[in-house]
Parts: C-alpha cells; structure tokens; sequence
C-alpha cells in the first residue's frame, strides 16, 4: 500500500499540472470507486468545478475545488496518472475526470479497493486522523503525551492511523529499527530517550522516502528508490546492515514485520 511518501510523491507529480484546471467531464467505471455521494450526484456536482489545490492529509490526497472536496485513497494498488482528453481507457482505469488544458485525471486502481469522496468539507472523511509527522506541529512534547494515551505494542501504535497519520508497514518497520526498538515493545514499556529516538527516527524514514521519491515495494507502485536504503523491510534472513546478524521477520498485529533482535533488544 502507498505510504506518506508515496502518496506525496503522486501528490507531487499531478500538482503543477491539474491546479487552476476545470472538470469538463467525469466518467465513473466502477460505481463502488465512489464513496460518496452517489455515483450519479459525485457526476453532477464534480462537472463545471475548478481544482484550486492538491494538497495531502496523511494517506489522502486532497483537492480543493471551487466548491467542495475530493479526496482520493489509494489503498491497496491505487494510482492517479495524467493523460490527454482523447485517451482510451485501460483495463483498471474506475474514474476518468476530463480537464481543461487537454488533459484528463485518471484513477487507476487494480485491486479495486480505492475510494474517492466529493464532500463539502475534508474533516468529514479525515476528521479522526492523528497527527501530521512532518508538520511543525508534530512535537516531541505531543508525541509523548500520544503515546501515553496507549496500551498497544508500538507496531500497531504506529499503524493506526488515529494516533498518528500516514505510517504504514513500510516506514514503521524502519523507524523503529533506526530507533533500537522492538516492534513488540509496548508503548507504556518505552522510556524517555526511546521515544525522543522514535519521535527523532520517524520524521527521518520519513523525509528520506520522499527524497527517494518513495519505495518500489512491488509492481503496484513504481519509480521510488526508497527500497535501495531498506535496513529491515523486506529483508528477511539477510545480514543486517549494522551488526551483521540476520534479519528476522515475525507477525506483529496481523502484518509481516522485520527488525533484527540484536539492534533492536
């Protein structure tokens, strides 16, 4: 699944080229792409608006148009690629918006788990995320009381999207092993220096993948070099890049997990 980085990446890639642009058309080919409002209305009220800015909330992509929202989740395999108006659509293409300039935005998405919302307010869809980690706002200070108001291992802590927005397998395996922490590690076992190390290990991951463009982790997502600097993702049974020792990969929270048990005791 596209994490912060990646999803800033896409967000990054269409900007300059669909800001100031209007929707002269809207077609919808897969009607469960949209989850609100219906099919029929998202049509209707999507044509004759002007996307103002493209902007990001954690994993979502966030447009500003003249009147409402559209916010865009990849999920699983999604993709937003910019073709001109005379393109013909592809196999797993589920929503095309023609534009001004000749141009269309296309959101392609293989696994079908995407989902776009047209809403006159963002907060209504991403009203419960947690904290951007890249934004000043995101503090060593409101880390700590964060962490304090949970008892789950810090895997899933860092996993759920309430407490702290954009964190997924990828990226969480890694800041963790950049901070000497256990995935299973409970948030309540950690002390003072780990918490600044995470809180330190996590903005790092973080702005490294975007200036890698992201990972290619698979075929679903492609053009990032992220994945040449893993230390632990994906890195099963190989030697660990500080110690030597090999990577282990366990189940924590129902996702594979990497770490190595010696930096990381």
């Amino acid at each position: 699944m596209p994490e912060l980085p990646e999803v800033e990446t896409i967000r990054r890639s269409i900007r300059a080229q669909v800001e100031q642009t209007t929707v002269l058309g809207c077609n919808v080919l897969w009607s469960k792409t949209v989850a609100l409002p219906s099919v029929s209305e998202f049509s209707q009220k999507i044509v004759g608006q002007s996307i103002l800015e493209v902007n990001r909330r954690g994993k979502f992509i966030v447009l500003k148009l003249t009147m409402d929202s559209l916010l865009i989740h990849l999920r699983m395999s999604g993709d937003l690629l910019i073709k001109e108006n005379s393109y013909t659509p592809a196999k797993h293409d589920r929503l095309i918006l023609s534009l001004s300039r000749g141009i269309s935005l296309v959101f392609n998405d293989t696994r079908k788990f995407g989902r776009v919302w047209l809403v006159p307010d963002p907060e209504f869809v991403t009203g419960d995320l947690g904290p951007e980690p890249l934004d000043e706002a995101f503090t060593l200070p409101l880390f700590h009381q964060i962490l304090r108001t949970s008892q789950k291992n810090i895997k899933a802590f860092l996993l759920d999207q309430n407490m702290i927005a954009g964190m997924g397998n990828i990226y969480t395996d890694e800041a963790l092993f950049l901070a000497g922490i256990r995935p299973t590690n409970r948030t309540s076992e950690l002390n003072d220096q780990q918490i600044e190390q995470l809180h330190r290990s996590i903005i790092f991951v973080l702005k490294e993948g975007i200036a890698q463009n992201g990972a290619s982790f698979d075929w679903v997502y492609r053009g990032g070099n992220f994945q040449n600097n893993f230390n632990v993702y994906q890195r099963e049974n190989l030697e660990c890049r500080v110690c030597g020792n090999k990577i282990s990969k366990i189940r924590v929270s129902s996702r594979g997990t990497h770490f190595c048990s010696i930096c990381q005791r």
